[in-house]
C-alpha cells in the first residue's frame, strides 16, 4: 500500500505525469530514438511521416511501450519512446525499422527505387536516454542521502 501512495505523489508532482507501473516496480524510462534513410536519402514527405507514426505506434504497443512523439525529415526520423524496464532497446530499434521498412515498401511502391539490398533504413541509429530531472541534480540528491547506520 505504501507504494501506490508513493505512485500517487509522483504523478501528482510536477514533470512526472508519465509514471507507469510493472507488477514490481514503478518506472518513467523514455528514449530519444533517431533513425536515417540509407545513404541520407532524402525520400519522406509529411504522407510518409504520418503513415510512419501509425506503423511505429503499433510496434510500439507491441511492445508494451508508448510513442510519445514523432517527427521527421526527407532524410530522417526522431522518436520518443516511453518503454518498460524489461524491453531491450536495440530489439524496439529492429522491430521499429523492420516493420517500417516493410510497410512503407508495400504501402508506397515508389519508395522501392530507394531501397538498397532491401533495406530503407540505415543499419546505425541513435537512442539517447532523456526524461526525469538532470544528471547534477540526481547526483546531488544521492549525495545528500545519509548514510544508515546497521541497527
Amino acid at each position: 500500500m505504501k507504494m501506490s501512495r508513493e505512485l500517487n505523489l509522483l504523478k501528482k508532482s510536477a514533470g512526472y505525469k508519465e509514471v507507469r507501473t510493472g507488477r514490481h516496480c514503478v518506472f518513467m524510462l523514455h528514449v530519444h530514438l533517431v533513425f536515417v534513410t540509407k545513404y541520407r536519402k532524402k525520400i519522406f514527405d509529411q504522407r510518409h511521416i504520418n503513415y510512419l507514426r501509425d506503423v511505429f505506434s503499433k510496434v510500439c504497443k507491441d511492445f508494451d511501450a508508448e510513442l510519445s512523439e514523432i517527427e521527421g525529415v526527407a532524410d530522417h526520423v526522431h522518436l520518443l519512446v516511453n518503454y518498460p524496464p524489461k524491453i531491450c532497446i536495440s530489439k524496439l530499434v529492429n522491430s521499429l525499422k523492420g516493420v517500417s521498412s516493410r510497410k512503407l515498401k508495400q504501402k508506397f511502391s515508389e519508395l522501392k527505387e530507394y531501397y538498397w539490398k532491401n533495406a530503407l533504413w540505415s543499419p546505425s541509429y541513435f537512442a539517447g536516454s532523456c526524461g526525469g530531472a538532470p544528471l547534477e541534480v540526481i547526483k546531488k540528491y544521492i549525495e545528500n542521502q545519509s548514510t544508515v547506520s546497521p541497527t
